[in-house]
């Protein structure tokens, strides 16, 4: 109940801003663009390989060229994205960490992998947010009220990011994307060394601090 009464918020925003497109813009252009769109940004958003960043680029493009309106496909891209978000998180919360925690093949591993995530997401839970999926915040039980509005900032500043840069700028935001696809993977490698560097240093101080008594006392 609780959860459902946290969701109505971002839901209803989404659905308020689909309603608001088509209302006030008709969706200038060929419907199934805006669809097309639309799969695209919630399927990355729910953490599947999707063209959701070259569709919005396409989308943009077409916006400058006069062929869709520019506000209907950011309110678009912005809609699915915060839905798609919401969706991979409640898939990685309700099946995901079952899943990836079940005996099998290399089960202490993953059982493993998945504690050091939590710590990650306990510590840094905005910026791990933003550099995973959603399927994976959901696996680590990310708190409702953080996930979701994280979510919507993010799927916001995606939406009006790519989307205007492609609106003004073009085919150079393609490069663009793609090298910062590189510093996300890079930034999240260098958030997980962080937080294993972090962990064995503390573990040693705490063996040293409860070392010290015992040395005291001979």
């Amino acid at each position: 109940m609780r959860l459902a009464s946290i969701l109505r918020g971002p839901l209803i925003l989404a659905l308020a801003a689909g309603v608001q497109v088509y209302h006030r813009h008709r969706f200038q252009g060929p419907p199934i663009d805006y669809a097309t769109l639309a799969a695209a940004a919630a399927a990355s958003w729910a953490g599947l390989p999707g063209p959701g960043e070259p569709v919005l680029i396409a989308a943009g493009i077409f916006a400058a060229r006069h062929r869709l309106d520019l506000t209907s496909v950011l309110l678009v891209a912005f809609a699915a994205a915060t839905a798609g978000g919401i969706v991979g998180w409640l898939v990685g919360m309700k099946a995901g960490r079952a899943l990836v925690t079940a005996p099998g093949p290399l089960v202490r591993l993953r059982r493993a992998a998945v504690a050091r995530g939590d710590e990650i997401f306990e510590r840094f839970p905005v910026l791990a947010i933003l550099l995973t999926p959603s399927w994976i915040a959901g696996i680590h039980h990310v708190r409702s009220a953080t996930y979701l509005i994280t979510t919507a900032a993010g799927a916001a500043a995606w939406a009006a990011g790519i989307g205007l840069g492609a609106y003004f700028i073009g085919q150079p935001v393609v490069e663009f994307v793609g090298d910062l696809g590189i510093a996300t993977a890079v930034a999240l490698g260098l958030l997980i060394v962080a937080a294993v560097v972090v962990g064995y240093f503390g573990r040693r101080r705490r063996v040293r601090r409860h070392a010290q008594p015992e040395q005291d006392a001979l």
